[in-house]
């Protein structure tokens, strides 16, 4: 049987082989989990779910250090950020027992007018169906819980695809919701054998709600094929934009921005891409990035001094390396970075006035680069910042209210940083890429609703007036 062999992404060595899952298992999985959601008797009652989720929480907090060492390990995130994450991963789990708790139906108004006369209605929340979840690799453990605990949360049976380059954390995670007593058909982690195989599961009428995190090229080709009646959550990427007005209090701005740009080496879905400056002090906030990028440990993920880890795969170094190439060839200047600095990593790299065709300044780059653009008037510079099919979360700096108003009207996104950088995000927010970025709202709440069906029971009695 084919396997999956899981490398660390810093120097290649082998961390663990998976068996691929043939496509009559991924058919048992589906069936199983379907056959769990059509016997109501089987559901899983509310108190039960919430006891398992916050044993799961207990559990990931005990096992914090080594959870983290793992991720690092496979996903090259660095350990101090992969901490982070496990912690993330813990608060997201007992977020869903909040929603839970908090989240119980309404009351629908009857007695309005004489055909509504002599009934009272309410909702209560059903789950939705079989929950399809396919995963990526630059958050293995958080993303996991984001679309697998709100599942469990809202009474829906999950079947898990990982991403290949890290499908370790995913396995953890699911063992750990086992351990806290999900039976195991609740939760089932599938490797399928070939692209086919994981296509037929997505398309599987049986499949009621489809989760994806990953690219959009992958995310928008399977969305078309599911079946009707299905629901989906799409997260995709961006080329996040920062617009930094002339007053800018520049040692607020500069390491927030080097951190948004440079976290995780740049592959985070609204990592800090396109930065536009005042013409004024657009040189100076690009040599300050500068300077802080070159001072960035770059090195193994597992240690705590690592500032910037290894891209997922030595081919995403070749690219971001020739698009940065393709980029100072093109008039761009090169203020720190530029070069490999291994099979695996590449310097923090920080462009001033990239040509604004090039793919640095077109596509998501998904590496350790930041791009600044002087801008003489604000408005075009909007205008620039809004001019790709991409829209995800953006940001403004300035200490002017006037200004940061300006930018949140006139930005496009679905989430507008007033002096913070474009990477900001807690679970419970409401997380949402428009346009090719992404369908649907992410975020703990927003998920478990999605993954839901409210249902509405009408009562008519004589005893209601």
């Amino acid at each position: 049987m084919a396997e999956v062999t899981v490398t660390a992404p810093y120097d290649g060595a082998v961390i663990q082989t998976f068996s691929r899952t043939p496509a009559d298992q991924v058919e048992q999985a589906i069936a199983r989990a379907y056959a769990l959601y059509r016997d109501r008797a089987a559901w899983l009652p509310k108190h039960q779910r919430i006891a398992i989720l916050r044993r799961a929480a207990e559990l990931i907090k005990e096992r914090r250090t080594d959870l983290a060492l793992q991720a690092a390990r496979e996903g090259g995130k660095p350990l101090v950020d992969s901490l982070v994450e496990i912690d993330r991963g813990a608060d997201g789990v007992e977020n869903c027992v909040e929603v839970m708790r908090s989240d119980a139906g309404r009351v629908i108004p009857m007695g309005l007018n004489s055909a509504s006369a002599g009934r009272a209605a309410f909702t209560q929340f059903e789950p939705i169906g079989v929950v399809v979840a396919v995963s990526a690799f630059n958050h293995p453990f958080n993303l996991i819980v984001h679309q697998v605990a709100p599942a469990i949360a809202a009474g829906c049976p999950v079947i898990i695809k990982p991403a290949e380059a890290t499908p370790i954390s995913c396995f953890n995670f699911v063992r750990i919701l086992h351990e806290a007593g999900l039976p195991e058909e609740w939760a089932q982690v599938v490797l399928p054998e070939s692209r086919a195989v994981s296509e037929a599961l997505v398309a599987d009428p049986r499949n009621a709600f489809f989760s994806f995190i990953g690219s959009a090229r992958v995310g928008w080709s399977l969305r078309s094929k599911l079946a009707p009646g299905a629901r989906c959550a799409l997260e995709h990427g961006g080329a996040a934009p920062v617009i930094v007005a002339k007053d800018a209090i520049m040692d607020t701005a500069l390491p927030l921005l080097a951190k948004g740009g440079m976290y995780h080496a740049g592959q985070v879905c609204v990592s800090v891409q396109r930065v536009f400056a005042d013409a004024a002090i657009a040189s100076d906030l690009a040599d300050g990035l500068a300077d802080l990028s070159m001072k960035m440990t770059v090195s193994d993920p597992t240690s705590a001094e690592t500032d910037v880890g290894p891209l997922i795969k030595p081919v995403e170094v070749d690219r971001v390396d020739e698009w940065v190439r393709e980029a100072v060839e093109g008039g761009a200047t090169l203020l720190c970075g530029g070069e490999r600095l291994s099979e695996s990593c590449y310097q923090p790299t920080v462009l001033l006035n990239p040509p604004v065709a090039a793919r640095v300044s077109t596509q998501e780059i998904f590496g350790p680069v930041i791009c600044v653009y002087a801008y003489d008037d604000m408005d075009a510079a909007f205008a620039q910042a809004n001019a790709l099919p991409v829209s995800f979360q953006a940001a403004v700096f300035s200490e002017s209210l006037e200004t940061a108003l300006r930018a949140y009207r006139n930005l496009d996104g679905t989430a507008i940083m007033v002096n913070d950088h474009t990477a900001f995000r807690v679970d419970w927010m409401p997380f949402a890429g428009a346009r090719e970025s992404g369908h649907g709202v992410g975020g703990i709440p927003y998920t478990i609703h999605d993954m839901q069906i409210e249902k509405m029971m009408v009562i008519k009695s004589d005893q209601f007036p």
